[in-house]
């Protein structure tokens, strides 16, 4: 198969992805998702990055590790502690940098 091809198929599906994902949002106005609906749609940001950050934490050589060892996993409960109890971002990017930094230094 040809390259362009290739990525003609990839970009036509990221479009169509896209566009489905889209048409939900910019066609029903916010107003007028029942409010169950919209409840859920809080969680939704938490839950993506959960999903990017936690297989990070638990698989650093390509098997889970679950051990007092994984470094990533303490600097990560620390700074998901931090996120919890203080809502900063910033401070809690920088907790889990420092704290991971350490830990690898040891």
């Amino acid at each position: 198969m040809e390259t362009d091809v290739l990525w003609g198929i990839i970009a036509g599906g990221m479009l169509v992805t896209y566009a489905t994902r889209l048409s939900f949002i910019a066609l029903v106005p916010y107003e007028r998702m029942p409010e169950f609906f919209r409840r859920c749609l809080r969680y939704v940001p938490p839950s993506v990055i959960a999903a990017l950050i936690l297989p990070e934490l638990l698989r650093t050589t390509g098997q889970f590790d679950l051990s007092l060892g994984n470094h990533r996993l303490w600097a990560g409960a620390l700074a998901a502690l931090i996120a919890w109890r203080t809502r900063n971002s910033w401070l809690t990017i920088a907790i889990g940098m420092i704290t991971l930094w350490l830990l690898s230094s040891i």
